[in-house]
């Protein structure tokens, strides 16, 4: 079994060594905010932090990842409320939203390096493929996300959701919070 520590849970993985982390994480986990795109690492819609890395999972074995500290999009903030998170949304800088998630994951890395990048910081840092092509709208974003980690500006126009797992459960009945009675899958 391979081990690794996945949004602050230790988790073991009774697969292939060899298996990309990719799958394990959609597949196994069931952490499907990670997004199989090209799977040969060149659009980087499967983004995940290793050891505060941005990096491909598609192309890291989870034998590369024994040991090791993996953040996904779900383990950056509980609540939506992470900087780059609150940036991407109130800079409109989301359009279909498939390759988002490995965007919000290469920020967060590069703004926790560097929190005042340039436009030539952000495209080296995130070299993710966007079809959409939110591009100047994704630099305003990262810049901004950037000022909000320092403290030196505020996003009051994207507010964290403030549902709790069990409350969506209840509002939609094929999620499951693990506390539903047999024939209620509500739990009510």
């Amino acid at each position: 079994m391979t081990a690794m520590t996945v949004n602050g849970r230790p988790i073991r993985f009774a697969l292939d060594p060899q298996t990309p982390l990719l799958h394990a994480l959609r597949d196994a986990a069931n952490l499907t905010g990670t997004k199989y795109g090209c799977g040969v690492g060149d659009c980087g819609a499967c983004m995940v932090l290793v050891d505060g890395e941005a990096l491909r999972s598609c192309l890291v074995t989870i034998a590369e990842a024994e040991g090791r500290e993996i953040v996904t999009i779900e383990g950056l903030s509980y609540d939506r409320s992470h900087p780059v998170q609150q940036a991407l949304v109130a800079e409109q800088a989301i359009q279909c939203g498939f390759c988002t998630p490995g965007i919000a994951m290469a920020a967060a890395a590069l703004i926790r390096k560097s929190p005042s990048p340039s436009e030539e910081d952000i495209a080296e840092a995130i070299p993710n493929l966007c079809r959409c092509g939110v591009y100047p709208r994704l630099v305003k974003a990262v810049q901004r996300a950037g000022r909000v980690s320092m403290r030196r500006e505020r996003i009051s126009a994207a507010p964290a959701p403030g549902i709790e797992p069990g409350d969506a459960a209840r509002a939609v009945p094929a999620l499951s919070d693990g506390s539903a009675a047999e024939g209620d899958p509500a739990g009510d």
